[in-house]
């Protein structure tokens, strides 16, 4: 089974908590997640998630001017955000909790 698959469902929750962390511009949320344990992930799959996420309202954006060329768009979490990502953390540890027990039971 290829991580991507299992990725799929989590990868909402881990890039809103990063943009919880601090307003972020796309590609700079790319590098982000390479750098910290997803050295896979592309541009192709962040960018459509930041428009679907936009689109249901967890996160805003707003353009900001670059000194390295045209503006960027810079993502934050709206409150509906904030309460989807804490639901998620509570999902994710109840679940990860459960699939660990099963894995470690002789």
């Amino acid at each position: 089974m290829k991580e991507t698959q299992l990725l799929k469902g989590v990868l909402d929750g881990c890039v809103l908590k990063v943009i919880g962390k601090r307003e972020i511009y796309g590609y700079e949320l790319v590098q982000y997640l390479k750098e910290n344990g997803f050295p896979t992930i592309v541009g192709g799959t962040v960018y459509p998630l930041l428009q679907k996420l936009e689109k249901q309202g967890l996160i805003v954006s707003r353009l900001k001017p670059s000194k390295e060329g045209p503006d960027r768009k810079y993502f934050s979490l709206t409150n509906d955000g904030s309460i989807y990502l804490e639901e998620f953390t509570v999902q994710w540890y109840g679940l990860t909790e459960k699939v660990q027990h099963i894995l470690e039971e002789e």
